[in-house]
């Protein structure tokens, strides 16, 4: 019982070390992100101005409208969004009948993202609905096939969130790390990759810093969250983000990690604050 209170009691200082360097100068090893979504109550103007002057270098989950906004801030979208009334989370790219019309909007969306100088532009798999997961990657990888060249040819890498299909997306398909990595491998071009969601995966697989490590390389982007709750990333939830930012760094990730937390406290942006630091290690 002694070394467990020694064990609780180490990481409790740890946290509170992070807690109290929040407004120090940002180390320069992570490129920090925030999802504007979770803002939604701040406008983007006001969030772009706040972020430059936390050090965050992106804004992003936000739609080609949106990008002159964070421009004038000097702020890159590290993940264009791409959800309209006809395509989103629950309907991707796991359904043939939808590929002719999803090749049209992500071609549009592909030069949208590449005319702002951005290069990541998020996809999803849509929901199984019955269909199994075999089959749902052979059809993701052929409607993918029909749009990634296009995508390679402009610099542009359609990344494929994992989402958790317990709490939060019931019935998504892309929800454990190696159906991701099965879906990369099947349709064989850097320019298609994963965003490793830690809030999702850390409720659908756990054994969170052992994924990344052995993944690395089909993952282009990172976000962040609470669990459970998906709210502040600090000692009111179960993972401790340093060591999993330093594991992050240390397989030599050049990409962006994006605050996706919601804030349950008052003062979002010193939420959004004290995330970014705890994760700058």
């Amino acid at each position: 019982m002694a070394l467990a209170g020694t064990t609780l009691s180490s990481l409790s200082e740890r946290v509170s070390a992070h807690e109290t360097a929040v407004g120090a100068p940002l180390k320069g090893k992570v490129n920090h992100s925030v999802c504007a979504w979770c803002y939604g109550g701040i406008p983007l103007e006001t969030l772009a101005k706040s972020a430059r002057d936390m050090g965050i270098k992106s804004i992003e989950i936000i739609s080609p409208e949106q990008f002159e906004t964070i421009k004038k801030y000097d702020l890159t979208c590290a993940m264009v969004g791409a959800i309209n009334k006809d395509w989103g989370i629950s309907r991707g790219w796991n359904r043939t009948e939808h590929h002719k019309p999803l090749v049209e909007f992500y071609q549009g969306l592909i030069d949208k993202t590449a005319a702002a100088g951005f290069t990541n532009l998020i996809c999803f798999s849509g929901n199984r609905n019955g269909l199994s997961d075999e089959q749902g990657i052979i059809n993701c990888a052929e409607g993918l096939k029909q749009v990634i060249g296009y995508a390679e040819k402009k610099k542009v890498t359609l990344v494929m969130e994992l989402l958790n299909s317990k709490v939060d997306h019931k019935d998504y398909q892309c929800d454990h790390t190696n159906w991701g990595v099965e879906l990369c491998k099947a349709v064989g071009s850097d320019s298609f990759k994963l965003l490793y969601d830690i809030y999702h995966m850390q409720i659908m697989e756990g054994d969170v810093i052992r994924t990344i490590r052995e993944n690395q390389k089909y993952i282009a982007h990172y976000h962040t969250g609470g669990v459970p709750g998906r709210n502040e990333i600090d000692e009111t939830q179960e993972l401790f983000y340093p060591a999993i930012m330093k594991a992050v760094v240390d397989t030599g990730f050049k990409g962006f990690v994006a605050q996706e937390f919601v804030p349950k406290r008052e003062d979002k942006l010193a939420s959004l604050r004290q995330g970014v630091q705890i994760c700058d290690i």
